[in-house]
């Protein structure tokens, strides 16, 4: 698909997204001036559409360069520990801050999905084997390990369904001044396409990199950053995705290479996407009730990422 393509239908389906709910949004009735209608619009529709449109392009991007920084296809944010780990600093900020900001907050998160994500890499130069299914295994058993215990710690002090449903991915509770810390992932938009050449080459592996006079530890450090602080905000904001970070990047690699810039706005832009279209779902497959959109897409992302898995083997 062209990129005029994907940019057509994610305004039509952006369109979509603002007109569905229960209340009807009547589009004479928003012409005409109605308080009420325009009340609704401002205050939930266009929050949440945005909301979709940034958390999907953000972790579809983040999944691209964890992929890059592993050289593996199957690395991402919900597969490497690293949304795990930030799960465990904001408890660990319930616990001992209960009425810290959101800014502190996503501090903590990124803090613990730097230092996670850094875990998982140490733990991934001890693998024996250079078989690109076992990287992704570890870092779900690590991502594992860390969310049980903040699990336990949650059970301990009785914050576990609080934990569970605020972190749960889900956009019902988008609205006006509950979701703009969004817009933070915009520059980190940019200056991961200003270093995306660099991420390209780290891509090919450490000794060419070097070749190229490229710093391998510095970059893959810096890379990590972005990763942390962008998984950090989606993850404060509207809780946890999986499968997303995954998925879309490999559909786009198949399509059109592994060329980090020339992929990056075609990436984040089908992230957005798929993550409108399975918000879009959840919303009219029980309506008037929602699912929330981490179960469609962890249904329809696991499907997906089952398909690759068996692509791949057979290749």
């Amino acid at each position: 698909m062209r990129r005029s393509g994907i940019f057509f239908s994610l305004f039509l389906l952006s369109a979509l997204s603002i007109f569905i709910g229960v209340k009807d949004l009547v589009l004479q009735a928003l012409l005409q001036g109605d308080a009420q209608q325009w009340l609704i619009l401002l205050t939930t529709r266009i929050p949440r559409t945005v909301s979709l449109i940034l958390a999907g392009a953000t972790m579809s991007v983040c999944g691209l360069i964890m992929q890059h920084l592993t050289q593996n296809k199957f690395v991402s944010p919900t597969t490497a520990g690293t949304m795990d780990s930030a799960r465990l600093g904001i408890l660990i900020v319930m616990l001992f801050l209960p009425n810290a900001s959101t800014t502190i907050r996503t501090f903590a998160a990124f803090v613990f999905a730097f230092f996670g994500t850094m875990i998982f890499l140490a733990l991934s130069r001890l693998l024996p084997t250079k078989d690109p299914i076992f990287l992704p295994l570890l870092g779900v058993m690590f991502g594992n390990i860390v969310g049980s215990v903040a699990t336990f710690f949650a059970y301990q002090f009785q914050l576990i369904q609080n934990m569970s449903s605020w972190l749960q991915g889900n956009f019902s509770l988008v609205a006006k001044g509950s979701y703009e810390l969004l817009y933070l992932t915009i520059p980190l938009f940019f200056i991961i396409y200003v270093f995306a050449y660099f991420f390209t080459i780290i891509g090919l592996g450490e000794d060419l990199a070097v070749n190229l006079g490229i710093n391998y530890p510095l970059i893959q450090l810096f890379g990590i950053g972005l990763v942390a602080a962008a998984s950090g905000l989606v993850l404060i904001m509207v809780g946890t995705v999986p499968f997303l970070g995954v998925i879309v990047p490999n559909i786009v690699s198949l399509i059109y290479g592994d060329h980090v810039k020339q992929n990056l706005l075609i990436t984040a832009l089908c992230g957005s996407l798929f993550l409108m279209f399975c918000d879009i779902l959840s919303r009219v497959v029980i309506a008037p009730y929602e699912v929330p959109v981490s179960l469609t897409v962890g249904i329809l992302g696991s499907l997906i990422f089952i398909y690759l898995l068996v692509r791949r083997r057979r290749a």
